[in-house]
């Protein structure tokens, strides 16, 4: 309740024709009172600065206690101008306003892009890199000793500058032949390696990953000139694999006609031994059919000797005189023709010279087979 004190309401009376009603008098409040919204408004506003400062996000100012660290960089501080050890990891850090500057920095793998290098060939003609792609990595243990020695803008001295000045050197030592075609190639590379002898000497810390370099450019009469060059060179190519193909064909037709030309003989062999056994067969055949047909004569020829010899030993058995007299006897009875005669009583009669004539011719008869066995 107000200080001031209130009077009771008297109940309104119509005042009388022509009178003036009363004037209220107002009240003023004393010097030293302030109206309720105003100290509401003052207090809100200190409690909305006080929350700005606190937990408003920054990542470069330094007007407020509370600042956040992204992942995939640490936090540097300076204070005064002069760096601080302290590194921070990623999440929300507190620090002085308007005192200590804080700056984030990468340490995870990042890609510098150079564009734009002019360099002189070795016959001087200018030509202009247009890209060049650097990847690079600050490691973190590495992060205080660098930026002392080097700044927030390290990259600057190491790779932008750096990788201008490699290049102006690569292509003062080559010709534009070397620099454009032949040993475009290992451009990659030398430049890597360039820059990270030099890193590794002077600022352990920038790790150079990879270098990628695309095509230079070069005077449109000089590109002209190695199109027409590339052009001339791929006809060459495309003659000497025709010439690859056409051998390639010739010696794969010669190897066919040699396989033919194998495979033939090999049946002309084939063929040839086939007969030769045929021949071979039937000359066997037929001399085991010989040997058959001569053991078979001489088997014959033996029985003929045997049966030639029994029956010379039973003839010189039946050689006597009485035989051949009786078998004489028997040749006249039989005969049915009678002759008369001076000599009939002897030829019938006078037996006797006729039967030794006969032994005789048989004894001879006995001594030349017994010779001729003997011989055999």
């Amino acid at each position: 309740m107000d200080s001031q004190t209130q009077t009771p309401e008297r109940p309104a009376t119509n005042p009388p024709l022509g009178a003036q009603p009363p004037r209220q008098t107002e009240r003023n409040p004393p010097p030293g009172a302030a109206p309720e919204s105003l100290v509401f408004l003052a207090v809100v506003a200190i409690f909305a600065f006080i929350a700005i400062m606190v937990v408003a996000p920054s990542s470069q100012n330094s007007k407020f206690i509370v600042h956040q660290v992204p992942e995939g960089h640490v936090g540097a501080y300076w204070r005064g101008g002069a760096l601080l050890d302290t590194i921070t990891n990623p999440g929300f850090r507190l620090k002085f306003p308007f005192i200590t500057q804080f700056e984030p920095i990468q340490v995870t793998i990042q890609t510098d892009l150079v564009r734009d290098i002019p360099c002189g060939t070795k016959g001087g003609v200018m030509i202009t890199f247009e890209k060049i792609e650097v990847v690079n990595r600050l490691r973190k243990e590495y992060v205080y000793e660098t930026l002392l020695n080097y700044g927030v803008h390290y990259d600057n001295t190491w790779i932008y500058d750096k990788i201008h000045h490699e290049i102006n050197q690569f292509c003062s030592a080559h010709s534009l032949q070397q620099v454009y075609i032949d040993m475009f190639d290992q451009i990659d590379e030398k430049m890597k390696d360039a820059l990270q002898t030099d890193c590794t000497r002077y600022a352990p810390g920038i790790e150079i990953i990879s270098v990628r370099v695309t095509k230079p450019k070069i005077p449109d009469t000089i590109r002209r000139n190695f199109e027409q060059m590339e052009e001339e060179r791929t006809k060459v190519l495309i003659a000497i694999e025709r010439q690859r193909v056409a051998e390639k064909e010739a010696e794969t037709e010669k190897k066919i006609a040699l396989t033919e030309a194998e495979k033939h003989a090999q049946v002309s062999q084939i063929q040839m031994e086939q007969k030769l056994m045929e021949k071979e067969s039937a000359r066997r055949q037929e001399q085991i059919a010989n040997e058959m047909y001569l053991a078979r004569e001489k088997s014959l020829a033996d029985a003929d000797y045997y049966r030639a010899m029994k029956e010379a030993d039973a003839n010189k058995l039946k050689l006597t005189s009485q035989y051949l007299e009786l078998k004489f006897i028997e040749a006249i009875t039989n005969n049915s023709k009678i002759y008369f005669g001076d000599k009939l009583p002897n030829m019938i009669f006078n037996q006797r010279p006729l039967g030794s004539f006969l032994q005789d011719v048989q004894l001879e008869q006995n001594v030349k087979a017994e010779d001729h066995r003997n011989s055999s």
